[in-house]
């Protein structure tokens, strides 16, 4: 009898990618990129964050989650998009994941996520994977992406750090004069 420990191919991976995604960016489809080659399956969470005013209402958001990913044409795990409100640990253990996927940008991220993590282990025994964003990507938050688009920069400069769906989003958004993107846009008092 061999010493060695045989694999249970019957357990699945399954883990969850949480976020407002409001919206999606460059950066978190390369942290799904990554992740994709660890598990078997990943749900992209979509969170409501009750301190934050949304760009896109949660429909739109999974909307274009779902569109990216498609256009993104990566191998790996399987993935679907849901949304949820309340706690992550709650959803986690609904969808039966074995872990949260969060993606770090710098030092500042890794000390607010690591006190999450340590807190959703203690109360739900759910483990944290934690994936290094890519340098490129480093300072690209979907904060800075509503706050450049409330302040009216160009649709051109938001390309670099959103998919296309999500670019073509915002500049509709812009274009709408009933939205506050577009009626800011319009404002002759904004230079």
């Amino acid at each position: 009898m061999s010493n060695t420990p045989t694999k249970n191919t019957d357990i699945r991976h399954l883990a969850i990618y949480t976020g407002s995604f409001d919206p999606i960016t460059l950066g978190h489809l390369d942290v799904l990129r990554r992740a994709r080659s660890m598990f078997d399956e990943i749900v992209v969470a979509i969170g409501r964050n009750p301190e934050k005013a949304p760009l896109f209402v949660m429909e739109e958001r999974a909307q274009m989650v779902r569109d990216a990913i498609a256009a993104d044409e990566v191998e790996g795990a399987a993935v679907r998009v849901e949304t949820y409100e309340g706690l992550t640990v709650d959803f986690a253990r609904r969808v039966g994941a074995c872990a949260i996927i969060r993606g770090i940008r710098n030092s500042t991220d890794l000390a607010n996520e690591s006190q999450l993590a340590i807190t959703n282990r203690k109360i739900a025994g759910i483990e944290t994977v934690f994936i290094v964003s890519g340098e490129e990507y480093a300072y690209t938050s979907s904060s800075l992406i509503r706050q450049m688009a409330a302040l009216g920069a160009s649709i051109e400069q938001l390309a670099t750090f959103v998919p296309p769906v999500v670019f073509d989003s915002i500049r509709d958004k812009q274009r709408d004069p009933a939205h506050p993107l577009g009626a800011f846009s319009r404002d002759p008092l904004v230079d």
